[in-house]
């Protein structure tokens, strides 16, 4: 009686990893080229294979490791760089709260890795699933939302990071314009959908101009993310009803 109990909770835990497997299966899909890109970049630009790993295992945040190593390429100090990550991240803080708010009955040890493991995507996907939360073995499901995810993400960089070393300087330099052509893809249709994101976006630009002009890269590159965050209060404030 007691092994079919068993047998039963673990094919419960099973069929909740495998559900979460399917669900994360489009986050998993979308971070592997990124994590390559980011890998050739970074293998490119300086960067050690190891360092490279290190920053994906402790960071694991896509916008904020490429803002880092384009900052070390700039000559950014280090002081410079964990701020600038600090204020770009600073949304984790909000999305973190919300979803440990939904995982309260589970214990700091299945929260701790989860909260750590949080991404943009990760998070949409989890708001969506909260019916899981409350299911005896939900944990399962978002262990695998979200560590399948991270763990292509590190792997994705450290293949990225091999293909670095051997690829032509040509076609890896042409890696380097396909990132920015990267994160002009996340900003347009967001602006096809709300035109005032690409003026949140304008003020950013131009802030980081002016900025540049009498600071260093570093600074002008938080100056620039706080303003622009800050000008999102203005430009997505909801209407008022009249």
């Amino acid at each position: 009686m007691s092994e079919h109990t068993d047998i039963q909770v673990s094919n419960s835990k099973i069929d909740m990893m495998k559900h979460g497997l399917i669900i994360g299966m489009p986050i998993t899909l979308g971070y592997l080229p990124v994590a390559l890109t980011f890998g050739v970049v970074s293998s490119q630009s300086g960067l050690t294979l190891g360092q490279i790993i290190a920053m994906s295992v402790f960071v694991y945040a896509g916008a904020s490791q490429f803002m880092g190593v384009n900052m070390i390429v700039m000559g950014a100090g280090a002081l410079e760089i964990i701020i600038a990550t600090f204020v770009l991240n600073f949304r984790h803080f909000v999305m973190s709260f919300s979803f440990m708010n939904q995982l309260r009955d589970y214990s700091f040890i299945e929260r701790l890795p989860l909260a750590l493991t949080l991404t943009d995507e990760a998070f949409a996907v989890a708001s969506i699933h909260k019916q899981e939360a409350k299911q005896k073995h939900g944990f399962y499901f978002y262990a695998a939302l979200f560590l399948t995810g991270y763990a292509v993400w590190v792997l994705g960089s450290l293949l990225g990071g091999l293909l670095g070393e051997v690829l032509p300087e040509r076609l890896s330099d042409s890696m380097g314009v396909a990132l920015y052509a990267l994160f002009i893809g996340l900003l347009i249709p967001s602006v096809k959908q709300e035109l005032r994101v690409g003026m949140i976006a304008m003020v950013a630009i131009l802030v980081n101009v002016i900025c540049s002009l009498f600071m260093s890269t570093g600074w002008s590159v938080i100056v620039a993310t706080v303003v622009g965050g800050l000008s999102g209060i203005y430009f997505l404030r909801e209407d008022e009803v009249s």
